[in-house]
């Protein structure tokens, strides 16, 4: 049990830590340091609390075809399984669609690849990516394990190497009112639920083991999340001049980009390419495996098409042509990711759920208050999308060339 608990903390940390952690100081960095920590907690806190709450529902049925849309259909009716289904593909796509040019923006960026020639690096990250994430069950999880332990070293020699390049008075730099900007990109930096079926499965459907390995798996994400926040909010220049936080913000590239230019370091480069490549790799497995499953549900349980290969192409083809079509939508596609799907499927939802079986005053507090929470998020991210809502960072202090419109400067 505890080499299954192993791997399935590896799962959940190879989940969590990918395209959430290489953008993350880009948004939060706007923020400030201390403001991004605080966020970090609060809505870490509130996604474990959903998944506590969506893994004791799993545990309670014991079934290997448990699947959201049929949770939600069972406490909120014909709504909530239409809503489930149409949020999932959000976030499972989106997911997908942010891996794919993500690699290219990486790639492309540090090794002077043409734009033109982007779509050859997307293709080759699709191609192995997905064929790693149809591997047996067994091998995957193998393959797994081995990706999240080079992730992790590739992780800590790349903070080490930047250490001595920091600024410790870019951590006095404060934007409270800036924070509900970037509640996107914290909700997806704490994501996994797609998987919780897997966990529960995978751990004999033991309520007590399950929540101990998600919250380690949390905790480890948590800790690298707040590291490189430390790292690169240090390091990246705190004004809007070239390779600065904001000049990245607007560039939509991944946090890795800047800094491997302001780092004049080799290896700093190599174990910043690798850790970039390997942690887009593990999500993309990770929520790859959710995708494909959720497809070959909707199409035989609610559309009764059986169809040998159709749940393969229609989970991972059109995330690749979106990607190839919409190649610099790396931070737009996590913020809609993140803002609507996962804070609709894996937020407010399972705080419906708990709402309408809390048995006492203090649940049902617990649940308004988790409810409220995600709400406000979405409403923010919903408002900034139709431009209704105009958060931006302070502009005397970042002082941009010009003013940027509140399309460019929302998170969400």
């Amino acid at each position: 049990m505890i080499k299954k608990a192993f791997l399935i903390v590896c799962l959940i940390v190879g989940n969590m830590i990918g395209a959430g952690i290489l953008a993350l100081p880009i948004n939060t960095g706007l923020s400030g340091f201390i403001p991004s920590l605080v966020g970090m907690l609060v809505l870490g806190g509130a996604m474990f609390f959903s998944a506590v709450v969506l893994s004791g529902e799993a545990i309670a049925e014991k079934v290997e075809s448990f699947n959201y849309p049929s949770l939600y259909s069972k406490y909120i009716g014909s709504a909530g399984k239409w809503i489930a289904i149409l949020a999932n593909m959000l976030i499972l796509y989106g997911l997908l669609v942010a891996y794919i040019t993500g690699t290219a923006k990486i790639i492309g960026d540090i090794f002077h690849v043409p734009d033109s020639q982007h779509w050859l690096i997307m293709l080759g990250f699709f191609a192995v990516a997905s064929m790693l994430t149809v591997l047996r069950s067994g091998l995957m999880l193998a393959c797994m394990a081995g990706l999240v332990a080079f992730k992790v070293a590739a992780f800590f020699f790349m903070t080490g190497i930047a250490e001595p390049h920091i600024d410790v008075s870019h951590y006095s730099y404060v934007d409270w009112a800036y924070l509900p900007a970037t509640a996107a990109i914290l909700v997806t930096s704490f994501h996994f639920h797609n998987i919780i079926p897997n966990v529960c499965r995978e751990m004999n459907w033991s309520f007590s083991a399950v929540w101990k390995t998600i919250l380690l798996g949390m905790v480890i994400g948590y800790i690298m999340n707040a590291v490189w926040i430390q790292v690169s909010i240090g390091v990246l220049p705190m004004g809007a001049s070239e390779n600065g936080l904001f000049w990245a913000f607007q560039k939509n590239l991944p946090a890795t980009v800047p800094m491997s230019h302001v780092v004049s370091s080799r290896l700093f480069v190599l174990c910043g390419v690798g850790f970039s490549m390997v942690a887009l790799t593990t999500a993309y497995m990770t929520n790859g495996l959710g995708l494909r499953s959720f497809m070959r549900d909707l199409l035989v349980n609610h559309f009764h098409v059986n169809v040998k290969g159709l749940d393969l192409a229609l989970a991972f083809l059109p995330p690749l042509l979106v990607s190839l079509i919409y190649p610099d939508i790396f931070l737009k596609a996590i913020d809609l990711v993140g803002g609507v799907g996962i804070v609709v499927l894996f937020g407010i939802l399972p705080a419906i759920i708990y709402l309408k079986k809390a048995g006492t005053m203090r649940a049902r507090a617990l649940a308004w208050l988790i409810l409220v929470l995600f709400a406000a998020c979405l409403a923010i991210e919903v408002l900034q999308e139709f431009g209704l809502l105009r958060l931006r960072p302070e502009m005397e202090y970042w002082n941009p060339p010009a003013v940027p419109s509140a399309h460019h400067l929302s998170a969400g």
